[in-house]
Formats: structure tokens, sequence, C-alpha cells
């Protein structure tokens, strides 16, 4: 890989457009969904080696693929069966893509998957109830998550161990909120930034960091949030149009996601406790010259080095998935912020 910072577009399977949804912890697989040339969406598995591979369906027409384990190995989504239905799906390279065994004819999507592959989360509505979270292990055992007293519930992403699970669920009053639950603990409200909605789409790797987005009023204006011990923090974001945190680092301390400029343009951020929420456009701007730009940053790597997502690829006038390669960043910020309290405890010494 460079020691420059890079960005790779990672076209279509020969459609109009594609979205990367997850990357492996090394940034060499990557995740989404890209449309054929008969418009149909396919999930995708990316390599830096193979390119774009079509992963197929369940028999159906459409798939999309949301989740990706730590080595690349397993994949997790959501694909049409025989019959139509949406079913939630986990793919490797031996067994390929089979449906998760959940009993009864129900709709069902994967979005998120632990760090070994063996934990899969999502939500299934069985005929035309409400839809619940589920959490899904490797040896076929199936658990609904509930709700928050409300009537329905979805799980987007988990711990590295799966044993903390993120996502959204209705609350008594009928509002949307963030939810954490644990396999000891049950699920717990994460609150809001002072509206009444929010929903929790990334959670770091020990599961004490979880980001997402909430309402900061009740007019429906939002803000991305991260929340860590007990305290959902707002990130701010590059116009009152709002900002959604959709991805976390391993460690919790690299947040990405989407936010919308002044002229209401979505735009790909990255935020660290050091720089704040900055808009990628303007951050690797020489990688862009040519009219192309970042729409939204889905997922980091582990290691906060690698950020996928979907922009729009001036050179083939596509709107395509993307791989942005930060390096030598976000080593060198946290290099800038060690430097920056060595030279505030250096003064304070002086003082």
């Amino acid at each position: 890989w460079s020691q420059q910072p890079s960005l790779i577009w990672l076209g279509t399977l020969g459609g109009a457009r594609s979205e990367a949804h997850a990357v492996s912890a090394d940034g060499r697989v990557v995740v989404g969904e890209a449309y054929d040339a008969s418009g149909r969406s396919r999930a995708f598995r990316w390599t830096a080696d193979g390119g774009m591979r079509n992963l197929g369906t369940l028999g159906g027409r459409e798939s999309v693929a949301y989740g990706i384990s730590a080595d690349g190995r397993v994949v997790v989504g959501g694909a049409n069966n025989s019959i139509g239905l949406f079913t939630a799906f986990r793919w490797t390279e031996d067994d390929g893509m089979q449906p998760l065994n959940i009993p009864g004819t129900a709709n069902s999507t994967a979005y998120g998957v632990s760090a070994d592959g063996r934990v899969v989360v999502g939500g299934v509505r069985y005929g035309l109830g409400p839809w619940r979270a589920f959490r899904w292990t490797a040896d076929g055992q199936l658990q609904h998550l509930g709700t928050l007293g409300g009537s329905e519930s979805v799980a987007y992403g988990a711990s590295a161990d799966g044993s903390v699970v993120v996502g959204s669920s209705y609350n008594a009053a009928g509002h949307w909120r963030a939810f954490r639950w644990t396999v000891d603990g049950g699920m717990h409200d994460l609150g809001t930034l002072g509206g009444n909605w929010s929903a929790a789409y990334g959670v770091s790797a020990d599961g004490r960091v979880i980001v997402g987005e909430a309402a900061t009023n009740d007019q429906f204006e939002y803000r991305a949030f991260r929340w860590e011990d007990g305290v959902q923090r707002s990130l701010g974001a590059l116009s009152e149009a709002g900002s959604a945190a959709l991805g976390v680092s391993a460690d919790g301390r690299v947040v990405v996601g989407v936010a919308y400029d002044a002229s209401e343009q979505a735009r790909a951020f990255r935020w660290t406790e050091i720089t704040g929420l900055q808009d990628l456009n303007l951050v690797y701007a020489r990688l862009l010259a040519d009219g192309s730009y970042l729409l939204e940053a889905k997922s980091v790597s582990a290691d906060g080095r690698y950020i996928v997502g979907r922009g729009f690829n001036a050179a083939t006038g596509r709107f395509e998935g993307f791989l942005l390669d930060t390096i030598p960043e976000p080593a060198s910020l946290l290099a800038i912020g060690v430097g920056l309290m060595g030279l505030a405890f250096q003064r304070r010494q002086r003082c």
C-alpha cells in the first residue's frame, strides 16, 4: 500500500452506480452494493487484487452487503430469495451466500457482524408485523432483542465480540431512540440531543463508544453524536442542515459520516478529538481535483486509516463507492495531539 493518501473508485458491476458500506481491518476488502448491466442491485465484495465481485442473490433479483468481518472473510447483508422475500444472509468463500436460519416466513436484513464473523445483527419482520432487532450466532441461535417499550426495533452494529449491539427502537411514546443492548443487561435508551428521536449506527470494538444521529429539538434538526460513559455528545456539523455519524474506529477515536453544507449538499466527514468535524473533500482536495466529490463516509477501518462510502466519480460520470487511504493520517494527527499536550505541559511547568 502507498505511504501517501490515495483514493480508489471501486467502479460498478456494469451498471449506473455503486456504494461501499464496510471495509476490512486492513483496507484490502470492501463490501457494498452495485448495479449490473440489467439495472439490478447486487451485493459485491471488492479486493485490492481482484476488483469487484458479484456475490449473487438467494434466488431472487437483488442483494446488498452491509457488513464485513475484520479479516474480510465473512460478509453479511440481505438478498431476495426465490419467492421474493428479502432475507438476511451470511457469505463466506467456502459456503457462498447462505440465508440465516430464521424460522417462519419473514423479511430480514443483516446490517452488522462481529470482528470474527460469528455474530450477526439486523432486523426481522414476520408477515405484516413490526420489525424486530435480532442477534444471530454461528451455532444457529437466533435471539430477538426486544424494544424500548414500543413496537419496532432494528440492530445496526455489534462490538468486536458481539456482546454489545446497537441500533434504534421505538419507545413507549412512539419515538425512535438509539439503543445499546448487552448480553447481561438487555436494551437501554441512549437518549437524544434535546429532541425526541435518535439512532445508533456504529460501535467501538469494546462496546464503550457508540455513534449515530440525534434530534437537537422538535423541529427535526439533527446532529452526529458520539456516546461514551452515559454521555451523548454532539460532534457538530458543517451547517444548520445537519449531520449523522455512520462509522467508528475500533478504539472509538475516529468517527466518519455525512454532513450537509450551507447549500444542503451531502459531504463525507471525519471527526477526531483533535481536528473536530472535517469535510473530507477539503482535507483531500488534491485527490479530487478533477471535479469528483465524496458524499458519504459509511465506514472506517479498525485503525481509522481506511474510509469507504459513496461519492461522484467525475471520470466516469457515475456515483460510485470509494476507498480512501488516509495514510499518514490519523497517526500524524495523534502525533500532533501528543506534541501539543507536551508543549502545554512544558508551559505549565515554566509558569
